[in-house]
């Protein structure tokens, strides 16, 4: 599918800000599966700008803004051909899962840290799935299900818990958060595993030209001497509906828009995402 996003965020600030410095990850990357046709960011009020590419691979677009201005809107647009095709993966054992060729690769996506880790409630399950495991791909599955049967997916949630582990204990939590799960449970037994941020196309038969609310979204890859994506939020790999933007090993490696500002403290964040389908 070829996909139009338009993605508009930014803050109202309270007493008015004097300066603000911020950066934006909202463009997507053209890789195996999607190619980029057009894109670009505009900021009001006009700022200073630079674009780069981080360590990760994300298009990332730095600005500044040095006069008050009473709000902040971030406008990217951008246009995109998906195909994907399923990984062509190795079918890993945990033997090579944890041979020295993946181990020191993929060390930074490897690390269990408080954000990614599950809790021992959770790790308890974990450790008899694990022994009934025959291969990775086993595990992942199951962890998978399990997640979906057991934290309740509330879609359009737009901050996650500061813990994994928090939202295992509600039971509930946004796509970030059952990401942010699953991680946590492969990199617990040897599996490198990333965070993926993008949108998916809310309508599986999406009319063409018609403009839809659409959402940011988040899914997870695992190393399976390739990486593959799933999505734990819908038990399903991405298909042609959903856009690839960025990857880092959680979610505050790819946050849409980050910043800090002078001025009167307080501030209001907004944000609003439209998907066309055009071809």
């Amino acid at each position: 599918m070829t996909l139009r996003l338009h993605h508009q965020t930014g803050y109202t600030y309270k007493g008015g800000a004097t300066a603000s410095y911020n950066e934006a990850r909202m463009q997507p990357q053209s890789n195996l599966d999607q190619t980029v046709l057009h894109t670009k960011v505009d900021v009001s009020p006009n700022p200073w700008a630079m674009s780069w590419t981080d360590y990760w691979g994300t298009l990332v677009t730095s600005f500044e803004v040095h006069e008050r201005h009473p709000e902040l809107l971030v406008d990217a647009t951008s246009t995109v051909t998906v195909d994907r095709r399923p990984a062509e993966t190795s079918h890993l054992s945990w033997e090579e899962m944890v041979a020295p060729e993946v181990t020191d690769a993929w060390l930074e996506v490897l690390g269990v840290t408080p954000r990614v880790s599950t809790g021992p409630e959770l790790s308890q399950e974990l450790a008899a799935m694990r022994e009934s495991a025959a291969a990775p791909a086993d595990f992942v599955d199951a962890v998978v299900e399990l997640l979906r049967s057991r934290v309740e997916y509330v879609r359009g949630r737009t901050t996650a818990h500061a813990r994994a582990a928090d939202a295992w204990a509600a039971g509930s939590g946004g796509c970030q958060d059952l990401a942010h799960l699953t991680i946590g449970a492969l990199r617990s037994y040897g599996i490198p595993a990333r965070y993926v941020s993008g949108y998916m196309f809310p309508d599986p038969e999406p009319e063409i030209g018609r403009p839809y609310a659409g959402d940011s979204h988040a899914w997870i890859q695992w190393w399976d001497g390739a990486w593959v994506p799933v999505d734990p939020a819908h038990g399903v790999p991405p298909d042609d509906h959903y856009v690839d933007v960025g990857v880092g090993r959680d979610h505050k490696d790819v946050v849409p828009l980050s910043g800090i500002f002078t001025g009167s403290p307080g501030s209001t964040m907004f944000t609003r995402v439209e998907m066309t389908r055009l071809a």
